[in-house]
């Protein structure tokens, strides 16, 4: 056995989880901020903790493999080519932080795209799609005892990996295509707007390129565990972006601090907008919104001073803050 041979088996193997292993104390700390500093409803707080039970668990499986490997069988070149149970069962747990996270900006993409049954009913097929090839791979994979046996499940574990990455792709290509038409041209909004593109391209785009990593390795060299390095780290990155996504969301609403916007409760359309200019002055009486959009609760913006205008715009962000569990709807009347 030739110490090239362990590199790209059991070296590769060791690399993937030291990567995982401290992307998941990332996510840990990213947990405990979340908790401690994020007041979201129930149903939120039960899908993060949810993610972080499966996260766990799926890096204490993978940690029993490469122990398995290098530890408890160190010396012994036969175990090489045999399997542990963990190494396989670590995929379902892998497909279900995959499938709560994907779910969860599939709700996002139904949300912003005005509800368009096309758009989150396409990537609702590949979430759904990718998960079910996972039960698969697990419930054919679980009986057998070699790797010999298990390149027979090669096909699967490639459908996994491209369903993986072209849901990624699609949910951020929809997103940043939803935002970049509700710009509004009021300084406060399309501020929002940018840091909200730049954050769905940062949610698909690592999750997808580790997707692809593993998808090209599996390809090109099946018989190293060179994709299981790639795979082992995708179910950090999918938690990672999905705490990171909901711990920005108070430096998002704070980027647009030095806009001060006037205004009590009073709408209009874009063509207004474009019709009258940005500033527009209201008579309206003072009254609290009951439909907050991110298009406008504005009539008016000029630069002012941060200290004296703080306090107005924290209220105005909770408002449009509490229209979705991230940001608000940037194409609806209605939250």
């Amino acid at each position: 056995m030739s110490v090239m041979y362990l590199d790209n088996t059991l070296g590769a193997a060791f690399v993937g989880m030291v990567v995982a292993a401290t992307l998941h104390g990332v996510s840990c700390v990213q947990a405990v901020y979340y908790f401690t500093h994020q007041s979201d409803r129930w149903p939120i707080k039960l899908l993060v903790a949810a993610v972080m039970v499966f996260d766990t668990v799926h890096q204490a499986l993978i940690t029993h493999t490469v122990y398995t490997y290098t530890v408890t069988n160190w010396g012994n070149g036969d175990i090489l080519g045999l399997l542990v149970w963990s190494l396989l069962v670590e995929v379902l747990f892998n497909g279900l932080t995959a499938l709560l996270v994907q779910s969860f900006l599939t709700m996002r993409v139904w949300r912003l795209s005005n509800h368009s049954v096309l758009l989150t009913g396409l990537t609702g097929i590949l979430v759904v799609a990718e998960f079910g090839c996972v039960i698969a791979f697990t419930g054919l994979s679980i009986g057998m005892k070699t790797f010999a046996r298990l390149a027979e499940l090669e096909a699967l574990s490639i459908t996994v990996n491209a369903l993986a990455a072209a849901g990624d792709v699609l949910i951020a290509a929809t997103l940043c295509t939803i935002l970049h038409r509700s710009r509004t041209g009021f300084h406060r909004s399309d501020t929002m707007i940018n840091r909200l593109i730049l954050f769905s391209v940062n949610t698909g785009f690592l999750t997808s390129l580790c997707a692809v990593g593993s998808l090209i390795s599996i390809v090109v060299a099946g018989h190293t565990f060179l994709y299981i390095a790639f795979f082992f780290c995708i179910g950090r990155l999918y938690t990672n972006s999905l705490l990171a996504t909901l711990n920005a969301r108070k430096l998002i609403r704070g980027s647009a601090d030095g806009i001060h916007t006037t205004s009590d409760n009073f709408s209009f359309s874009l063509r207004e907008i474009s019709k009258h200019g940005a500033s527009v002055t209201s008579s309206a009486p003072k009254q609290r919104p009951t439909n907050i959009s991110i298009k406008i609760d504005t009539t008016k913006e000029f630069a002012t001073d941060r200290d004296s205008e703080k306090e107005a715009m924290t209220e105005n962000s909770d408002k449009m803050m509490r229209c979705t569990d991230f940001l608000p709807a940037t194409r609806r009347a209605n939250c």
